[in-house]
C-alpha cells in the first residue's frame, strides 16, 4: 500500500469527546482520496501503521474538512512526549482493510 511521511501540527479537539489529532497536509490528503476506495472499512475509515518520534502504533484516519485527522492516543502522546501545539514528523503506512 501507500507510504506517507509529512510533518503537522498536533492539536486538540475540545468537542464532546476531547482528543488530539494530526490533520494531514493537503498533498497527502489527495493521496489517500485516490486510495480510499481500496483501503476503507466504512464511513471513509482508513487504517495505517504509524510511526511518531520512534512509537508505532496502528490507527485509522478519518475524513474531515477536506483532509484526514490522524488521532493520537494518550500512550502515543505520552511516550513520543507530544502534546497541543507541537509539531512532529509521521510515517503513515496505509493498511489492507480487514474484512
Amino acid at each position: 500500500m501507500a507510504e506517507l511521511a509529512f510533518e503537522a501540527d498536533v492539536f486538540h479537539w475540545r468537542g464532546p469527546s476531547p482528543y488530539f489529532f494530526v490533520a494531514l497536509p493537503p498533498g497527502e490528503a489527495d493521496e489517500l482520496r485516490r486510495l480510499s476506495r481500496l483501503v476503507t472499512y466504512g464511513w471513509g475509515m482508513i487504517p495505517v501503521a504509524c510511526e511518531v518520534a520512534g512509537v508505532g502504533f496502528t490507527t485509522s484516519l478519518f475524513r474531515k474538512d477536506e483532509t484526514y485527522y490522524l488521532p493520537l492516543k494518550g500512550a502515543v502522546r505520552h511516550e513520543a512526549g507530544i502534546t497541543a501545539g507541537d509539531r512532529i514528523a509521521i510515517l503513515v503506512t496505509v493498511q489492507p482493510p480487514k474484512r
